[in-house]
């Protein structure tokens, strides 16, 4: 907050400092310094001494003309008249062109009020952004707080396994079926669901490489299962031409990606536990549902349907919070639950977050 004040007073400062000049006549200043400097820069070497004539006086009629065109009220005109009238003269030396950028250091310092303005708007922008995203971090520790808070006021001795028992049953259905399934069925079929998954959002399968999937789709290899094309890699050459058609496709696309064939298991469509909130398990459920028929039994599909139906329950949010109170509360958040510790620093956590977002609106750049 402290630097937010600070990064503000700086503009407010700058910006008050040109407004007393006023904003488009510092500008026509500023431009008249930026091309008297230039034209100093450009003939100093041409237009001094005995050197070329020409060059001089085109310098002189640029130079004076700039000035001439300045108007009477400008900021820091006396500095160009006086810096025309140094160079108004038969001849010109190296020290004319030094005294005349002296002459011009009032319009220098213009230029740099522009300058720090800049400056001051980007330092005042980056501090913003820091804010913003402390902000954002205090935002998400007070919902954790929150959260903590919910969950410490949870019934520990609600009848969670009304929820752990058919999920789990689930999950066990559903592994060992689609353990079976990818041991047994064609490796093109297991590989089209991770493929089709994608999908459905909910369900966070990985998707299968592009090469081996296009090897399984395409090649008649894609008809072993996985297991028996992983093996097929450890054969020898002239020994995988008994069971391969292109035994180098299956060594550059199958091969090189045994990791993932090797993990690829059902845990995308397990249901996590503790559960997520009813409308999420309800959706997902949707989204399982619609690829288990591709592997699992009518059992299992509708073990799942009984899961999503007991988001319909009454009790189920108070039953999800206590099976979350068991499974994610530390002996530590617990003891500081009790204490009132948590709730104090939730407090304190909004008071912060309150105080930075009433700051950051003090300070806006606009």
């Amino acid at each position: 907050m402290a630097r937010l004040r600070e990064a503000r007073a700086a503009v407010d400062d700058v910006e008050s400092a040109i407004e007393d000049h006023g904003e488009d006549a510092v500008n026509r200043a500023v431009g008249a310094y930026r091309r008297a400097t230039a034209l100093l820069d450009n003939y100093e070497d041409s237009a001094t001494g005995t050197g070329d004539f020409q060059a001089y006086v085109e310098f002189q009629d640029e130079f004076l003309g700039l000035v001439e065109d300045l108007p009477e009220d400008a900021p820091a005109r006396e500095a160009f008249e006086d810096a025309a009238e140094r160079m108004d003269r038969r001849r010109l030396r190296e020290r004319d062109f030094d005294g005349a950028r002296e002459d011009l250091q009032p319009a220098a310092d213009l230029k740099r009020l522009l300058d720090r303005r800049a400056e001051a708007g980007e330092e005042l922008e980056a501090v913003r952004r820091d804010a913003t995203l402390r902000l954002k971090e205090l935002d998400e520790r007070a919902d954790e707080l929150a959260d903590l808070v919910s969950l410490g006021e949870a019934d520990l001795d609600a009848p969670v396994e009304r929820l752990e028992e058919p999920i789990e049953a689930y999950a066990e259905a559903v592994r060992e079926e689609f353990r079976t399934w990818k041991e047994e069925a064609p490796a093109r079929e297991v590989l089209d669901l991770p493929a089709t998954a994608e999908s459905y959002p909910l369900v966070e399968f990985q998707s299968p490489p592009r090469d081996v999937l296009d090897y399984v789709r395409e090649n008649p290899g894609g008809d072993h299962p996985i297991p028996k094309l992983l093996e097929y890699t450890g054969y020898s050459g002239s020994k995988l031409d008994h069971y391969v058609d292109d035994a180098a496709a299956l060594q550059t696309s199958v091969a090189v990606h045994r990791t993932y064939l090797e993990r690829l298991d059902a845990d995308p469509l397990v249901v996590s536990w503790p559960p997520p909130q009813a409308e999420v398990l309800r959706r997902r459920a949707d989204e399982i549902i619609s690829l288990l028929d591709r592997f699992a039994s009518e059992d299992t599909v509708a073990t799942l349907r009984r899961v999503r139906d007991l988001t319909y329950r009454d009790d189920y949010a108070r039953l999800r919070t206590a099976a979350r109170a068991r499974s994610e509360v530390t002996d530590e958040q617990l003891s500081r639950l009790r204490s009132g510790a948590v709730e104090a620093e939730l407090e304190a956590v909004r008071e912060s977050r309150d105080r930075l977002a009433a700051v950051l609106d003090e300070t806006d750049e606009d």
